[in-house]
Formats: C-alpha cells, structure tokens, sequence
C-alpha cells in the first residue's frame, strides 16, 4: 500500500489499531444512556465522583430517565485518585448483586475506577493480582461487565482505553495500570454540556493533559499514519478550543466541545502508541507527591520537550519525531515558519507560555526536592519512559525536573 506525497512516493509501515469503543458525541447526548444501558440490563452500578455530578443541573434529569426506562442503579463516589484499595472493596460489596452494567460518569479517577471495577465484578478478584509491576501479575482472562464511559472533564482520554490507572500514595507508593482489552469501554458517551460546571484550574490541568498525551503519542516511536491524522486533528482542536472554554464568553460552548473531541483523540491515540518522558515522570511524581496528573503533564510538557529536541539534535537529528515537532508547532500556530528550528522554538515558547497563562504550579509547590530527584528519575524508566522518542541519560530526565522545580 503507498500514500502519495508530492514528488515522493513512501510505503506505509504495517500497524495495528486495538479494540475502540463505540463512540456518542454531541452537546445532549447524556439523554441516550438510558437507552444504550438496555442493551445489557436493568441492574446498573453507577459510579461518580464525590460531588461535582451530584450537585449539576444534569443529575436530576438523569436519574428521572434512569428510573423511567425502569433501570435499577446502585450509587458509588470516588474521591481522589483512585487506590486498589477503594476497588477491592467496591468488588467486595456488589461481587453478588447481579450488576449487569457498570457506568462511570466523572473525570480520569473515576473512569479509572469504575473500568477496574467492571473486570473484577464478576470474579470477586482482587485488582493487586493484576497490577503491572505490583504483587504477582496473574495473566487477566476475565470475564468483564459492560462499561460504559461518561467524560466530565476534557483531558485524560480514559473513555477510549483499555487500562485503569490506580494510585497507592506515600514514600513507598506506586502509581499503576491493570490493563487489557476486555477494559475498554462498550461505548464513549461523550456531552460537552457536562463540561460547563468545571472550575478554571480543572480545565486547565486537564487540557493540558490531553495536549501532552497528543503531542507524546505523535512523537512516539509506535507513532503510525492513522494516530498522526488523529493527533494533527486534536492539535487543531486544542489550538481553537483551550481558551475560547478557560476564558468563558460566547465561545465557551464551541471551546468545551472542541476540548471533549481533543481529549477523546489523546485517549485513542495514547492506546495506540504509547507516550513519552512527560508521562514517564508522572508516574512516580504521582505515587510520591499529592500532585494531581494533569499539573504534572502541564508543568512539565514545556521541559521535557525542550530537553527531548535537544537530545534528538545532538544524537539523532534523522529521527521523524524531529520533524514531527515542528509539524506540530506549525499547526499550534496556524501558520508554516520558514524552518524547522524556527517551529520548534514557537512550539517551545507556545507550551511555556500556555503553563503560565494557566497558571500551573510548580512541582516544588507540592513538596518536590532536589533531593526526590534520584527517586523520581528511577521510578520513571518503565511504561511510558519505554515510547519517547529516543532514551533519556538520568541527567536529561533531572534537567527536565529542574527546569519545572
């Protein structure tokens, strides 16, 4: 198969697209839920965050259209990252309640923790068996409930993947994925109405998240033809988007449904290819510190970039993702600079300026130290650390931190 480029003809390289959810989006969609549990049951565990939906205009109609399609829902709320602990009890108390769906409706946390509840559900298991890197890694076969996914912020992409991301934090704490294919959602419902109540700093660690896991996906060394198209396209998302939403107005609905689409493309995308140096370090910033994901991704992303351009120019500057760079800052831009050391320094100065203007602390602001360096940097060599555009020297990792201290 070829793809036509002018004056150039390029062979395709094969790749593999994993299982995607079926995907509802549109401004009022929530108002199909009702219809699309059916499909699997009348018995629905539901699980939301602590307050935020609770306290919405969308939850009364909600739950009336929950109860007139006859639907019987028993209510859980996660608050904080979610622990294996907080699972294993929820699969405790409902493993023989006959829960024929599971429903998360909230941001990343809750997304993480309800898709981890719907693959023990019907086992009783507990989540440390299966944890990557944590306790015995028993292989997961499972059966799963079906899950359906509802996005309340605009950022992880956690409706279109097949891993749930859990949290032990403290010294000795880890942050890690039960992953596998049977975890993917049935469906990615998707209403940028459910969008309108998010507070400023929420959307903004959030969308810089979905920035961060487009940019880190595109420059991957799993990057293929089909997640470039998607990323490009989130790109032109977030560059319309971010702050039509972050500074309200007119725009504000056009900006929300913009950064619901983004985020549902970082989500796609990072399933896909993996990610890079940025999610890498988040792992253990997470685990260690009190430090919500998003902040890390957008405190970090200008950094890591900056150190990443300069590694690739130093050691290999034949690289894609070097051009790949400049492509993006062109489009973050809306415009082609004459070179591409002229894109990468618009997009080097666009990620620094974005964290500022969004006013995204510093890891310092959460208890971070020149002293966790060391920790940091080790606890960050797997998973994500694996898909960056070429290996990391510790030094380069710490000049990442520094920079963001």
């Amino acid at each position: 198969m070829f793809i036509s480029i002018p004056g150039v003809m390029r062979m395709i390289q094969p790749f593999s697209i994993a299982r995607l959810p079926r995907i509802e989006f549109g401004a009022g969609s929530i108002t199909k839920l009702p219809s699309l549990i059916a499909q699997y049951g009348q018995r629905v565990l539901l699980v939301i965050g602590q307050r935020s939906l609770a306290e919405s205009p969308s939850w009364p109609p909600l739950l009336s259209g929950l109860g007139k399609a006859g639907i019987q829902w028993e209510e859980v709320k996660v608050n904080d990252e979610p622990s294996p602990q907080l699972v294993d009890q929820v699969v405790r108390q409902f493993h023989e309640s006959n829960m024929q769906v599971v429903i998360g409706i909230g941001g990343g946390s809750v997304m993480d923790a309800a898709k981890a509840i719907a693959g023990l559900l019907p086992s009783g298991a507990s989540v440390m068996d299966y944890l990557e890197g944590v306790g015995p890694e028993k292989p997961y076969h499972g059966p799963a409930i079906p899950f359906i996914a509802v996005p309340t912020t605009a950022g992880t992409g956690s409706e279109a993947t097949k891993n749930a991301v859990l949290s032990v934090r403290g010294a000795n704490g880890f942050k890690k994925s039960f992953r596998h294919d049977l975890l993917v959602p049935e469906y990615a419902l998707l209403d940028p109405d459910l969008l309108a109540t998010c507070p400023k700093p929420q959307i903004a660690a959030n969308a810089m998240d979905a920035l961060t896991q487009l940019l880190e996906s595109y420059v991957s060394i799993k990057a293929n033809p089909f997640t470039d198209a998607l990323a490009e396209s989130g790109f032109q998302a977030v560059r319309d988007g971010l702050f039509a939403w972050y500074e309200g107005g007119g725009q504000a609905a056009a900006g929300r449904e913009r950064m619901a689409y983004a985020a549902l493309l970082s989500g796609i995308c990072l399933a896909q290819t993996g990610l890079g140096s940025v999610h890498g370090l988040a792992s253990p910033l997470g685990a260690f510190f009190p430090i919500p994901h998003g902040v890390v991704c957008g405190t970090l992303v200008g950094a890591a970039t900056r150190v990443n351009l300069a590694a690739l120019e130093q050691r290999d500057p034949e690289n894609p993702s070097w051009s790949k760079y400049a492509r993006a800052g062109d489009i973050l831009h809306s415009r082609h600079f004459p070179t591409t050391e002229e894109s990468h320094a618009a997009l080097l100065a666009l990620l620094d300026e974005w964290s500022e203007r969004l006013a995204l602390p510093r890891l310092s602001a959460y208890g971070v130290q020149q002293s966790d360096f060391p920790r940091i940097v080790a606890g960050s060599r797997g998973g994500s650390m694996k898909t960056n555009p070429l290996t990391l020297s510790d030094a380069e990792i710490t000049e990442a931190l520094q920079r963001r201290l």
